[in-house]
């Protein structure tokens, strides 16, 4: 005996999620396309699917595979050449700009060694979960669902790995229960490393953004860490002048004291766009101590990371 299964019952339970299946034997093998289901609709869609399959007559056994053939998800890359120039800040902050715009953002914190993430997104003492040992992003009070090192050690514990070892983490991160997420903001650890070659040879980010100060220092490494994307043939999505600016609190007045205008003439003489200045506001670091990310509000503060993930977005819709 060789006869499809009717699944019909069950497919309208869970959607019409797509199956096919055979009996042979008195054993029914069934392959569900489970694309875009996150953990408990995939469940719910195994159980129905079994249930179905073991009421028709002469099946003994049911075995289920479930695959997902899931549609090329946007990876961005935010990139800086150094440390201290507010990456994993404009990271969180981009992701859920983006969400706000509409788009299903998540989180990805690759910065193994120095993780910031869990305290900018609220969510420090959160840990994340596995099923069948992949392990589930956890959610935000920010619709950004997260995943971190500093979810998986203790937070005052140090994480001296070796590169193997780091890429094995950054490769579980990615490789998580992201569901039905359509775009994943990686905020990656400074430099150009082993961390860095994982994700370029092995994920193949659609595009990078690049984050510096104004100051030559900083740009100086940004360089190096455009040079490594482009050799790599990732596109750069452009530059992001962050500290751009101090307002003094009292009077008002505008310094600044990492300079000016740094990363804009950078992108202008490399031929990359820029995507603008976030400012050096003592409102953006209380924010981001205390988990509230500017983005989330509708603050001044909040405008400038929402000024730069709306030309984010546009450069995905025309080139990813």
């Amino acid at each position: 005996m060789n006869t499809p299964i009717s699944l019909d019952s069950a497919l309208t339970a869970v959607g019409g999620t797509r199956a096919t299946g055979r009996i042979e034997a008195g054993r029914a093998s069934i392959v569900v396309d489970v694309s875009g289901l996150d953990e408990a609709a995939r469940d719910t869609l195994d159980a129905a699917v079994r249930a179905a399959a073991s009421a028709v007559p002469g099946v003994t056994t049911v075995r289920v595979a479930l695959t997902s053939q899931r549609s090329r998800r946007i990876v961005l890359a935010v990139a800086s050449g150094k440390g201290g120039v507010g990456k994993s800040t404009v990271s969180a902050n981009l992701a859920i700009a983006l969400a706000r715009s509409g788009r299903r953002v998540g989180l990805v914190d690759a910065d193994i060694y120095g993780p910031s993430q869990p305290r900018l997104m609220g969510v420090s003492d959160a840990k994340p979960t596995a099923h069948n040992k992949v392990l589930n992003p956890v959610p935000t009070p920010y619709g950004v669902p997260l995943l971190s090192m500093g979810m998986l050690v203790a937070a005052d514990q140090a994480i001296a790995w070796r590169g193997p070892m780091a890429a094995g983490a950054l490769t579980q991160m990615m490789d998580a229960n992201w569901g039905v997420a359509d775009t994943l903001v990686l905020d990656l650890p400074p430099g150009t490393g082993d961390v860095q070659l994982t994700m370029v040879q092995k994920y193949r980010p659609s595009g990078a953004v690049i984050v510096s100060t104004p100051q030559d220092l900083a740009l100086i490494d940004a360089r190096r860490a455009i040079d490594l994307f482009v050799k790599a043939g990732i596109p750069i999505i452009g530059l992001i002048e962050n500290m751009a600016g101090y307002a003094c609190p009292s009077c008002g007045a505008i310094s600044d004291p990492f300079g000016t205008g740094g990363a804009e003439a950078a992108a202008a003489e490399l031929g990359l766009p820029f995507l603008g200045r976030i400012p050096l506001d003592i409102r953006v670091r209380i924010a981001s101590d205390a988990g509230t990310p500017p983005a989330a509000g509708n603050g001044p503060e909040g405008a400038a990371f929402q000024g730069v993930a709306d030309k984010v977005a546009a450069w995905i819709e025309g080139n990813a």
